[in-house]
């Protein structure tokens, strides 16, 4: 290494590292991303600052972000699995799924009037939304016995939003980002689909009135029950649950598409239904 290099890399491991134990550092990092949350700001990308960063410390990042919002009181109300459609891994980059949360005063219903400053730069995706009928515990979930835990199954749209710097993201940005997620909206009345029958159902996001995205539920890993399946063996695998009444997003139809204040969102599942809602 020339000594030029061996001074870059010396300035890197200052700048980035802070000289501070990993711990610390990963503390530090989700609590700038709750203060970031909770002022709609922005940090620069997570990956050019913990040496060798790896999803580990990135679900860590995320996990110390929940376990401070469930300390301050707010409520839990599900799960989402991100990135399952080759269409969203393209248009970020990646090769893998992720996952996150969100709570009760992040969801939303038909015809919600959300305002759009309550985000930093939001974008839409139509999913479904399954509402658990029984808990699901892994690690060794099936597809079957993930499907016989779906109850209901509604019309849902997923706002995701990033407080990483200009939407500049790979896997372990987002992953400590809470997944990117920003906002829940749910129809209330429950598609009149049967569960082994949602990889055929087509979806169309549209866009103050416009078609603009259109796929199919095999689009969200071949099977939308698998995400399920995944995601109760991954929490399983650190003692957690899925538990019965969670609504849980299993991935987009779609890749994203951004919005802004005045526009109205759809998640057009044709004879089976429809979700809109308006940002103001």
């Amino acid at each position: 290494m020339t000594q030029a290099a061996q001074a870059g890399a010396a300035d890197w491991a200052s700048n980035h590292s802070d000289q501070a134990p990993r711990g610390e550092l990963i503390k530090r990092l989700a609590d700038e991303l709750i203060k970031a949350s909770a002022e709609l700001s922005v940090v620069p990308p997570l990956r050019d600052r913990v040496l060798n960063m790896d999803l580990d410390d990135a679900y860590r990042i995320q996990d110390l972000q929940l376990q401070h919002h469930q300390a301050n009181g707010r409520a839990l109300a599900g799960r989402k699995v991100g990135l399952t459609s080759l269409a969203m891994q393209q248009q970020l980059g990646v090769d893998s799924p992720d996952f996150g949360y969100f709570f009760t005063d992040m969801v939303h219903h038909e015809d919600a009037s959300i305002p759009a400053d309550s985000f930093i730069s939001p974008k839409v995706e139509p999913e479904f939304g399954f509402v658990l009928k029984k808990t699901l515990t892994g690690p060794g979930v099936t597809r079957e016995q993930a499907a016989a835990a779906i109850g209901e199954v509604y019309a849902a749209i997923e706002i995701i939003d990033s407080r990483i710097q200009d939407w500049d993201i790979k896997l372990v940005d987002t992953v400590a980002d809470n997944a990117s997620c920003g906002a829940i909206a749910v129809g209330t009345t429950p598609l009149d689909v049967r569960i082994e029958d949602l990889a055929e159902v087509s979806c169309s996001l549209v866009i103050d009135g416009e078609p603009v995205a259109t796929g199919k539920g095999s689009a969200v890993m071949g099977d939308p029950i698998a995400p399920l399946a995944w995601l109760a063996n991954v929490l399983g695998e650190q003692g957690v649950s899925l538990e019965a009444g969670q609504l849980i997003l299993p991935g987009s139809f779609t890749s994203a598409m951004p919005v802004v204040a005045d526009s109205t969102a759809t998640a057009d599942f044709g004879e089976l239904g429809r979700l809109s809602i308006k940002f103001t």
